[in-house]
């Protein structure tokens, strides 16, 4: 079993826009479904509500990790927490990078998610699984909102 997601998508867009669509929380919510309530800031946790059809009654949580402009943004988060009735709080978090490179105004995004092996075992196949499949399902979302 891998203990991380890595994924990969082209978007024909310059950087800082992707950048934007990424880091703004009103456009990252957008995209990925969820509305956050706050500003992205290096440091705090990030509160929301899950928007997409069967998962309108998981709440968003996130610490932003790190946010280098244009280049990387990080948070972590307990993956596929989707039970309303457990409390995920006591488990470890995974963590999420995104790095963005542009060359002749295409901008390359790498999403990894690391972390999965510290998850408790009855819990790690199902979010690895999870994410990995809502992973590529989120790049084809930003890319089709950056590009539209």
């Amino acid at each position: 079993m891998t203990n991380s997601i890595e994924k990969k998508i082209e978007i024909n867009a310059p950087r800082q826009r992707v950048w934007t669509a990424l880091t703004d929380h009103r456009q990252f919510g957008t995209w990925f479904g969820v509305n956050i309530k706050d500003a992205f800031v290096v440091g705090q946790v990030s509160n929301g509500q899950i928007t997409i059809e069967g998962f309108t009654h998981v709440k968003w949580q996130s610490t932003i990790k790190a946010m280098e402009e244009p280049a990387y943004f990080a948070y972590t988060w307990h993956p596929y927490a989707i039970e309303p009735d457990v409390d995920y709080s006591r488990e470890p978090e995974t963590l999420v990078e995104f790095w963005l490179e542009e060359k002749a105004g295409v901008t390359r995004v790498t999403v990894r998610e690391i972390g999965f092996d510290k998850l408790p075992a009855h819990r790690l196949s199902a979010a690895l699984q999870a994410n990995t499949n809502g992973w590529a399902f989120q790049l084809e979302n930003i890319r089709k909102y950056v590009e539209n």
